[in-house]
């Protein structure tokens, strides 16, 4: 749903291969087709927020995460892989312990490589009392609105340098 992606990182070839409903295990299933036939230099990748909302554990989560880095480093091993954390989205927020579990688990495995970045969103999408930001999501209070993608765009345009 990023559909101001290319927008919002001019003079970068942007390559939108998300897929709604999606698991971090199907971009492992799925990276023969959504990454590497792109050859990319940097792949972003969000995912594991569905996966926790399904029962997963942060756990799995993180192994389905490494899967995934492994494929896409057999294939490019010199690929920058940057994980956007999984959000703190108001319609899952009684999810928050396991989903903030998870982001500790991948931000510990990126650290163990130079070539994998976590970007910790969280910080920046919650309030003064330490909740969700709820003008930053639809309706649905589980999509986000431009303004939540604005800070990820913000976030993220430096790794991309």
């Amino acid at each position: 749903m990023w559909t101001s992606l290319a927008k919002d990182f001019p003079g970068l070839p942007v390559v939108n291969r998300g897929f709604g409903g999606s698991e971090l295990g199907d971009s492992v299933a799925f990276a023969e087709r959504i990454v590497t036939p792109y050859q990319p230099r940097t792949v972003v990748i969000y995912a594991g927020e569905n996966d926790i909302n399904a029962g997963k554990s942060p756990e799995v989560v993180r192994d389905h995460f490494n899967a995934f880095r492994a494929k896409v480093h057999a294939a490019l091993p010199q690929a920058r892989i940057i994980f956007i954390a999984l959000k703190p989205s108001p319609s899952r927020w009684k999810l928050k312990d396991d989903m903030i579990r998870a982001n500790q688990l991948i931000a510990a495995e990126c650290r163990q490589d130079k070539r994998l970045t976590f970007l910790d969103i969280w910080p920046d999408m919650l309030n003064a009392q330490g909740e969700p930001r709820p003008e930053l999501f639809l309706k649905d209070m589980l999509h986000m609105k431009p303004e939540g993608y604005a800070i990820w765009t913000a976030r993220l345009a430096p790794q991309l340098k």
